[in-house]
């Protein structure tokens, strides 16, 4: 692992050529998807910039794993990355999710065509449409000419995405050995998300699994937010702020009769 204050070309380095390499712009935890926000260039200097397994374009790291903890200003390297979480010892992850105070993590279907045909990784964000027929919101068992109708409507947007399973994507490391462990890299479409959610919306999410067809979009990397939750939402602090929903509820809050 090399450290940014021992590199610069210009700040005791020594002079002599600069390189422009993938530094680490935050501390990165262990078996943690990387993000943008986590990373940013520099230019360094050293013997080790004529090895191959440094990075010059921050694209290149974007959704690869950590398999070690990075410290903040290290140069990232292609032996401390994974293609895919399962290649990182399980036996060396936190007893925990990473998730901030007042969200919880839950775990959503998907498959092909609802998810993205498998592009959808570890740290992306999706959206999340729900489409029905609004007789669901019918109430006291009778009907109107305007509930005849089916509706789409995105219900949620920036879900970060934490966890997939079963895992059964691209298993190359980061260095693109086609193996790992003597067993061939397999490829395919996982069935479920494990999202970072808070607990009010994951009330609204049963209750949409439920009832509605749920379809999911995968957003570019530029709309990505900044940094995942770090604070409480304070429309839901705590999983206490859950009082429970109906279709009552739901069109309150999503307005699908009102389309």
């Amino acid at each position: 692992m090399f450290l940014l204050g021992n590199t610069f070309g210009g700040g005791g380095g020594g002079g002599g050529p600069t390189t422009t390499v993938v530094v680490a712009k935050q501390a990165i935890p262990l078996r943690h998807s990387i993000t943008t926000a986590d990373l940013e260039t520099a230019k360094v200097s050293g013997a080790f910039t004529s090895a191959n397994n440094t990075y010059t374009n921050i694209s290149d790291v974007k959704g690869l794993i950590a398999e070690i903890q990075i410290t903040k200003g290290s140069v990232i390297t292609s032996d401390m990355l994974a293609r895919d979480i399962n290649l990182v010892p399980a036996g060396s992850a936190p007893a925990y999710l990473p998730l901030a105070s007042g969200y919880v993590a839950m775990t959503i279907p998907t498959g092909e065509q609802q998810g993205v045909a498998g592009h959808i990784s570890v740290g992306d964000y999706i959206t999340v449409i729900a489409s029905s027929s609004l007789q669901i919101f019918a109430t006291g068992g009778t009907s109107s000419p305007g509930l005849q109708r089916t509706v789409s409507k995105t219900i949620f947007t920036n879900v970060h995405v934490i966890g997939l399973g079963p895992a059964t994507a691209n298993v190359q490391p980061a260095g693109g050995a086609a193996t790992v462990g003597g067993t061939q890299a397999t490829s395919g479409v996982t069935s479920s998300l494990t999202i970072e959610v808070t607990q009010c919306d994951a009330e609204y999410f049963t209750w949409f699994l439920g009832n509605m067809t749920l379809r999911y979009t995968l957003e570019s990397f530029k709309d990505y937010l900044a940094q995942p939750p770090s604070a409480p939402d304070p429309t839901c602090a705590t999983v206490d702020a859950a009082g429970g929903v109906s279709g009552k509820e739901v069109d309150a809050k999503f307005h699908f009769t009102s389309l």
